[in-house]
């Protein structure tokens, strides 16, 4: 439900950043997750779950798109690259947030937390709002809005969004099976295995706070070069049999990987299609974002039971050459116009 509501509101985000301003969507959009992960924590059944991830969904999209289309038109990469950086400071340190909670003896207490915490950064959005006018920004109003089918017309469009959804592919799959991996195929103990599946997020944001010096300088396309090479390294040592201390380094490595192609990929988004379509072409590839987490990481799982659970490499070395062949079609059909 939140998966689906996140795409719908994603490919609809374009019409609503026109409408409401890219302050109003992030207002509104913390908001309503705020309120949806509040009540999760009252929720006494699966059916209210369902109903308050309603909210959680249209509003993550929403944001996401919305302030990823800001940030690419108006920030150099580094900023882009520390923006999400953040996201990963986020992954590391909500574990801890339910782990205090369980403890405590009530999973729901985790959701209050961070629920009570996002409705303040709620309000905090909500009283600096005059200064996001501060930043120069054409008047998108008095634009033709973009369509989802136009925007998928453009020449380019449908290779980037190829390209994306094989990263986000990559991404969620080697995070959400790390250590299914560890305990199958490096026979492992499930205890630690669980705290090892925590390396590729540690890596993305090492990685993205680190490359953040250096983006300006090497540029988007190059950095997704050098994030595929680095992911296909991390590939290979994951392929080497026995070794545990190579697994660990592996999903390190794969974690570094992938940490610029999802910030550059957007942040070459204005550039490659014009800053006219960019809020369009954004969207869409928000909403293909979470089409390739929400489902790759499922049919990994069922090849993983047919197979074994040791393919994950092999797995993950596909989507990265896809990737790189679909982000390379664009930058090439870009770069004639």
């Amino acid at each position: 439900v939140v998966s689906l509501c996140t795409i719908l509101s994603s490919l609809f985000s374009n019409r609503l950043t026109r409408r409401f301003g890219t302050a109003g969507v992030t207002v509104l959009s913390v908001f309503l997750t705020a309120v949806a992960l509040l009540g999760y924590s009252v929720s006494p059944n699966f059916s209210t779950l369902l109903l308050f991830a309603i909210p959680y969904g249209l509003g993550a999209g929403a944001i996401d798109a919305a302030l990823n289309n800001f940030v690419a038109q108006h920030y150099s990469s580094r900023h882009m690259s520390w923006l999400h950086c953040f996201w990963g400071v986020g992954t590391i340190v909500s574990p801890f947030v339910m782990s205090y909670a369980l403890t405590a003896g009530a999973w729901n207490l985790g959701y209050r937390i961070v629920g009570f915490l996002q409705l303040g950064i709620a309000l905090v959005l909500l009283l600096t709002m005059p200064v996001w006018k501060k930043v120069p920004q054409e008047n998108l109003k008095s634009q033709k809005a973009v369509g989802i089918l136009e925007a998928l017309k453009i020449r380019g469009v449908p290779a980037l969004i190829l390209g994306f959804f094989s990263y986000c592919a990559i991404e969620v799959t080697a995070m959400n099976w790390a250590s299914t991996y560890f305990v199958s195929a490096k026979g492992i103990a499930p205890e630690q295995a669980a705290r090892f599946a925590s390396l590729c997020y540690i890596g993305i944001t090492a990685g993205r706070f680190l490359g953040g010096f250096v983006m300006n300088r090497l540029g988007d396309r190059r950095m997704i070069l050098l994030g595929a090479g680095i992911l296909s390294v991390g590939g290979v040592l994951l392929l080497i049999p026995g070794d545990t201390a190579l697994a660990f380094a592996g999903f390190l490595t794969i974690g570094f990987g992938c940490a610029p192609v999802y910030p550059c990929i957007i942040h070459s988004t204005p550039y490659n299609f014009g800053p006219e379509n960019a809020p369009a072409v954004i969207g869409i590839q928000m909403a293909f974002a979470y089409l390739g987490s929400t489902f790759m990481p499922l049919i990994f799982g069922v090849l993983g039971r047919i197979a074994g659970f040791w393919i994950l490499p092999l797995y993950l070395l596909v989507f990265v050459a896809l990737m790189v062949l679909m982000t390379e079609r664009t930058f090439r059909i870009t770069g004639k116009k």
